[in-house]
C-alpha cells in the first residue's frame, strides 16, 4: 500500500486546483493513502473529500517555524513513499526534502529541489493551466487523467444551509479580492447589475474580511433585490449555492475555483492579471473577459499589486463588462 502526503500551503485557490491530481492519483493506486497539507483557514476545502485520509494544517499564526518543524517531525514519523510539493517556495521544499521519503518530487524552481529526487520544469505564461502543471509532477505514474476539473464535496448540511436561498432564477457576484488590481471596479459592477435587472436576486458572496466591499456594492444598487452573505457562509456553503445560480460573476480569484469545482456557470474577469498565467475556469460553462486594448504594461505582475503601477487602471476599467453572458 502507498502512502502519498501532497503539500500545498498557497490560497485557496491553490488547494483547489491540486484536487484534481489527489482524484487521479486514488484511481490510479485505489488502495494507496492521500494525506493533504494545507496552511489553516484552508482546511474546511477538503476535510470532506473522499480521497484524502487525513488533513495536515499548517498554522502559521501560531508560530510560524515552530509549527513548521513540528509538521515536519510528524511527516518523518508517517514514513511517507512519496511527498509531493506542489509549490515553488523554501517552506514547501524543505518539507518535502526533508520529509525521510524515498520519493520526494517538486518544481525545480524551488530553492531546495537540489534535495529532491525529481524534479520537474515550472511551465508558466504559456497558457498551460495550473491544474496540468501539477500533473506534470506525477508522470512519471504513467496517469491518464479523466478530467483537469477540480473537485469539492459540500456536505448535506452546507445545502440544507443554502435551500433557503435557492430561487429559480438567482446570481452570484463575488468581488473582492486580495490584491485591488485583480478587482473589477464597483462602477462595473453596477453595471453588470443593471444588466441583469432589479427583478433578479444577486447574492454578494465573500469571506468576513470583504464585508465592506461587497456592501458598497449593495448600497449603490437601490431597488434591487440584493443580499450581502460576506462572512455568512463558510467556504463550502458559498460553493454549494454558487452551483444552484443561473451564473457566477467573479475575479480571477478564489471564487473561479470555487465555481470550477462545482462545475457552476461562470464568468470571469481579468484585469491586471492574464488568463495565460493558467488559472482560468474549468467549468463546461466558462467565460473569460478581459479588456481589448493592447496595454503594454499588462499583465503587471503574477498576482497583482495594491495599486494599479500606472495610476489608470485601463486594463479594468476598459474591460467590456456588457459582453458577460447572464
Amino acid at each position: 500500500m502507498k502512502q502519498f502526503l501532497i503539500i500545498q500551503t498557497a490560497f485557496l485557490g491553490d488547494v483547489i486546483l491540486a484536487t484534481p491530481l489527489i482524484r487521479e492519483l486514488k484511481i490510479q493506486y485505489p488502495d494507496a493513502e492521500i494525506d493533504l497539507l494545507v496552511r489553516k483557514g484552508n482546511e474546511q476545502l477538503v476535510m470532506s473529500n473522499p480521497h484524502i485520509r487525513e488533513v495536515l494544517i499548517w498554522n502559521k499564526k501560531a508560530g510560524k517555524y515552530r509549527q513548521l518543524f513540528s509538521l515536519l517531525k510528524r511527516v518523518r514519523k508517517q514514513k511517507y513513499d512519496e511527498v509531493i510539493g506542489i509549490q515553488r517556495y523554501f517552506n514547501s521544499g524543505l518539507l518535502t526534502a526533508l520529509s525521510g521519503a524515498s520519493s520526494r518530487v517538486g518544481f525545480s524552481e524551488n530553492p531546495l529541489s537540489f534535495l529532491f529526487t525529481r524534479r520537474v520544469p515550472h511551465q508558466f505564461g504559456d497558457g498551460t493551466h495550473e491544474v496540468t502543471r501539477n500533473f506534470e509532477l506525477v508522470a512519471h505514474h504513467s496517469l491518464s487523467p479523466t478530467s483537469l476539473r477540480p473537485e469539492l464535496f459540500p456536505s448535506p448540511e452546507n445545502y440544507l444551509k443554502i435551500q433557503p436561498l435557492v430561487q429559480d432564477s438567482f446570481y452570484c457576484f463575488a468581488p473582492a479580492s486580495v490584491w485591488f488590481t485583480k478587482q473589477l471596479p464597483l462602477k462595473k459592477w453596477l453595471d453588470l447589475a443593471h444588466h441583469i435587472g432589479s427583478e433578479h436576486p444577486i447574492y454578494i458572496l465573500g469571506g468576513p474580511g470583504d464585508f465592506e466591499t461587497c456592501e458598497e456594492v449593495l448600497t449603490q444598487l437601490p431597488g434591487f433585490n440584493c443580499t450581502n452573505l460576506a462572512g455568512k457562509l463558510n467556504l463550502l456553503e458559498s460553493a454549494a449555492l454558487m452551483s444552484k445560480a443561473t451564473r457566477n460573476y467573479v475575479n480571477d480569484s478564489g471564487p473561479l475555483h470555487l465555481s470550477s469545482a462545482m462545475n457552476a456557470p461562470v464568468t470571469a474577469f481579468f484585469c491586471s492579471t492574464v488568463p495565460e498565467f493558467g488559472f482560468g475556469p474549468l467549468s463546461d460553462d466558462s467565460q473569460l473577459l478581459e479588456t481589448t486594448e493592447n496595454l503594454e504594461c499588462r499583465p503587471c505582475g503574477i498576482h497583482g499589486h495594491k495599486a494599479c503601477p500606472k495610476g489608470h487602471f485601463k486594463c479594468a476599467t476598459t474591460l467590456p463588462v456588457e459582453q458577460a453572458r447572464y
